[in-house]
């Protein structure tokens, strides 16, 4: 019965279910994708400007002659007259030995002197004696030149026994221990009661007079810093500004920090006080300044592990990403040490929603705050204008 029937009814059917297919097909297949947004995007030329290569270090205030004194004997130390901060004149007792074992020592070379007087006076007699006797022809000329030799060393003793004397009363007086010059004592290193050996520092006195700023730079930084170079010195309490030239470099690096010490001699009237902060600049003479292509921070960005910028060709207003390498940082500022060249147009904002070869145009502030798009004709204008546009 199958076999007998018509089959035009299912050819009718496929024929109706077709345009339905079609259409499925149609409305799966994927859609066009959208064509990116052109940008305005701010540009700058890329030119070779002087560095601001001024360094600033921090330092502070410490005098010109910083005395660490000591007793030249040793001794207990029995008293200190000063304390820490303390103002003091020259001649001033700062501290005192137990003198009881020098005042014996000198005792002794008193005596000794004593003894040493009278042997010589015994001896000047018996040439005074021997000397009539030799003019009455009583004794031999040998006699007389004996008593004479013996006057001689007893003279020559009683010269010894005064000097030994004299050093005694000198390491008797070298218990007091009495400041050089006028200053303020900046450290006690020695408490009463310490035995204490000759030369050991017991105070340290900060002499009145000149200042220095002494502050450490690096190796590489050491060149800046000539002797009798000028220096920009800033006290931090209150920002006195004050004129100072390098007086002293030193020879050798720290052997930890591996840093060189540098002295500054404050000049004026006013010296800042001992302690006090202050912030070193040197000023720089024109064959130590240095050309560079700077760029500002928002010009960079990060491809992958290098740093790029987004460069603008002109002719057919795209950008594409150039690699560049950063030599360090002056200011706001990163100075590019290869990667560009001088004319070059750098997108300066906005790097971070662009990307390669998509189509831009030149940003321009207008009275209202409006961006508008502005012509191919328009790129050597922007040229003049990009570095004011980058400082924005």
């Amino acid at each position: 019965m199958s076999d007998t029937c018509p089959r035009w009814p299912r050819r009718a059917a496929w024929a109706a279910l077709l345009p339905l297919a079609a259409s499925a097909l149609i409305a799966c297949s994927p859609a066009a994708p959208p064509e990116e947004p052109v940008r305005a995007v701010k540009v700058m030329t890329v030119r070779h400007a002087s560095l601001n290569a001024t360094q600033e270090f921090a330092g502070e205030v410490r005098p010109r002659i910083e005395s660490r004194l000591g007793f030249r004997v040793a001794g207990k130390l029995v008293r200190r007259e000063v304390e820490l901060g303390e103002r003091v004149k020259a001649g001033q007792v700062l501290a005192r030995l137990d003198p009881q074992d020098y005042r014996l020592a000198t005792d002794a070379a008193q005596a000794q002197m004593g003894a040493a007087v009278t042997n010589r006076d015994l001896a000047a007699a018996d040439f005074k004696r021997f000397k009539e006797l030799r003019e009455q022809n009583f004794i031999s000329g040998a006699e007389l030149e004996r008593r004479d030799a013996a006057l001689k060393a007893a003279q020559a003793q009683v010269d010894q026994a005064q000097a030994q004397l004299a050093s005694q009363r000198n390491q008797g007086s070298y218990a007091t221990l009495v400041a050089d010059a006028a200053g303020v004592v900046t450290a006690v290193e020695a408490e009463p009661g310490q035995v204490v050996s000759a030369g050991l520092p017991v105070v340290r006195v900060a002499q009145d007079g000149p200042r220095d700023a002494v502050f450490a730079v690096p190796e590489d930084k050491l060149a800046m810093m000539r002797q009798g170079s000028a220096v920009d010195v800033r006290v931090w309490p209150g920002q006195t500004q004050l004129v100072g030239r390098v007086r002293e470099v030193s020879a050798s690096a720290d052997p930890v920090t591996r840093t060189y010490q540098v002295k500054v001699a404050l000049e004026g009237k006013q010296s800042p006080p001992l302690g006090a902060t202050v912030t070193v600049q040197p000023k720089l003479r024109s064959e130590q300044r240095q050309a560079a292509i700077k760029l500002p921070t928002s010009a960079l960005r990060q491809d992958g592990q290098a740093t790029a910028v987004w460069v603008l060709d002109s002719q057919g207003m795209t950008v594409r990403s150039q690699v560049v390498q950063i030599a360090t940082a002056d200011g706001n500022e990163a100075v590019v040490a290869a990667g560009l060249q001088d004319g070059q147009l750098v997108v300066s904002a906005g790097v971070h929603v662009l990307s390669p070869g998509q189509k831009v145009t030149i940003y321009r502030e207008k009275a209202t705050g409006t961006m508008s798009s502005v012509p191919q004709t328009a790129v050597d204008a922007a040229i003049g204008t990009a570095p004011s546009a980058a400082g924005k």
